[in-house]
């Protein structure tokens, strides 16, 4: 018998590829090492959670271990892989309290990313958390229960009961910090907000969400304002002091007494793993793949968080450790070692996110700088139109930032922000420059109207309209 095919890593990527491996050959072995208790869960999900939002962790799974045992995946959690010694095609696995080789024919590293916390001191005190994981999302909730009245079940399997009882044990905070003014930093201030604490944001930037570009900060922050959130921009954050506990945020320009404090300042690969062997990794840290995900070493793989894929505007290698970029991925790859290859599929960065009543998409290239750097004389223009036809209910201002090449014309980038339905609009901005439309053929493009839905001009083809003036 051939030996299996080996994926380190159970969340996105890694199970999205054994799934699909066992579909396309339901009598081949795979088997997939997590160090972890949990696999497969929405990490997106998690400040909802925290909210209140999302009722039960549980909700967040998407694939429970019970169901990968189904599919015919030998999934062995807590069991961490090491080592890898690509010469010898096996991986050192300890777990179950032992430690073992494992031979593979193909290997898929899917070890996904870490949150960071330096430069940042101070962060080993209680009451300090960063939000990646769900046992982050389950100490986070317990901290801001009240102790007679535990909001986190312990008696699921996968919780990690002692972290969880530690926190709910300690007296709910008042005031909270948030460093870092970023995708965690917008989703935890609204869900703090929601159990009624001081929220402090800080961010060592002028701008929130500065993936985003300025109309789309500027509105942000507003909104938070307007909120009862407390920005702190222009602000390094040095030191989350106390005793055993946080007390207080030190920063550059005085000191915030806090309860609680949340670090969401970035995440970094989990490459680490790799260091040793003869896969190549990129300029980002990440594992440098071709379009099928595969590295240098034959039969090596890499997908998700820790890799990186090729840019929809730049055709270069780019770093964008989001959701949707791990799930296709995976998938992709587990149809590739199966037989049939698959592309895995260029990243053009497409996010979106909710701060509080406000939604908001970014993709492609939006910063001047960065689209200089890469060869474009990029152009912006910014509009705001209704969401809606102007007599009907419920019609919202939406703000659409539009950038392209002057010389080809070609959409390269764009962002939108808005109370209405705003976030989803993106996605006819991800086709553009997927399909690598000029703002001309944006602006022709036969978009849905009907006054509950969207004016005549969608805000996206005004902003094309007007974009197109300027360039011509």
């Amino acid at each position: 018998m051939s030996d299996p095919f080996v994926v380190v890593g159970g969340d996105a990527a890694g199970l999205s590829a054994a799934s699909k491996y066992t579909r396309e050959n339901p009598d081949s072995d795979v088997v997939v090492f997590e160090k972890g208790r949990w696999v497969s869960y929405a990490h997106c999900g998690t400040p909802y959670y925290v909210k209140g939002e999302v009722e039960r962790l549980t909700d967040l799974l998407s694939l429970s271990p019970e169901e990968a045992a189904e599919r015919g995946i030998d999934l062995r959690r807590e069991h961490e892989v090491v080592a890898v010694d690509t010469d010898a095609e096996t991986v050192t696995v300890e777990g179950g309290g032992e430690r073992f080789e494992q031979p593979y024919g193909d290997l898929l590293v899917a070890t996904g990313a870490h949150a960071i916390t330096d430069p940042i001191d101070g962060y080993h005190r209680d009451m300090a958390f960063t939000m990646h994981g769900l046992d982050s999302a389950a100490a986070i909730r317990a901290a801001l229960a009240d102790p007679d009245e535990p909001a986190v079940d312990t008696s699921i399997e996968y919780v990690d009961a002692e972290l969880v009882d530690h926190y709910a044990a300690i007296a709910p905070p008042e005031r909270v910090a948030i460093v870092g003014g970023g995708y965690v930093g917008v989703e935890m201030a609204e869900a703090f907000r929601a159990h009624g604490l001081e929220t402090h944001v800080f961010q060592r930037g002028p701008h929130l969400l500065s993936p985003f570009g300025d109309s789309v900060c500027e509105r942000v922050a507003d909104h938070l304002r307007e909120q009862g959130v407390e920005l702190h921009l222009n602000c390094s954050v040095e030191e989350l002091a106390g005793g055993d506990r946080v007390e207080a945020v030190v920063h550059e320009n005085g000191r915030v007494d806090v309860d609680l404090a949340l670090v969401g300042i970035g995440v970094a690969p989990n490459s680490q793993l790799l260091a040793d062997t003869p896969v190549e990794l990129g300029e980002s840290g990440a594992v440098a793949v071709d379009e099928y995900g595969r590295t240098n070493v034959e039969n090596v793989y890499a997908a998700g968080d820790c890799a990186e894929d090729d840019h929809t505007v730049t055709g270069e290698p780019a770093w964008v450790p989001l959701g949707l970029t791990a799930n296709r991925a995976g998938r992709a790859i587990g149809q590739t070692v199966a037989g049939d290859p698959e592309p895995v599929g260029d990243v053009a960065g497409t996010a979106v996110v909710k701060a509080f009543e406000l939604e908001a998409g970014r993709v492609g290239i939006i910063d001047h700088d960065d689209a200089r750097a890469a060869g474009f004389d990029p152009v912006t223009k910014t509009i705001t139109a209704g969401s809606r036809s102007g007599y009907y209910p419920g019609n919202e201002p939406t703000t659409v930032s539009l950038t392209a090449d002057r010389e080809s014309g070609r959409v390269i980038g764009g962002s939108i922000v808005g109370k209405d339905r705003a976030a989803i609009r993106i996605d006819t901005l991800a086709t553009a420059l997927d399909s690598d439309l000029t703002v001309a053929e944006l602006e022709r493009l036969d978009l849905a109207y009907a006054p509950p839905f969207s004016p005549v001009w969608d805000p996206i083809l005004v902003a094309a309209k007007v974009l197109r003036g300027e360039l011509e």
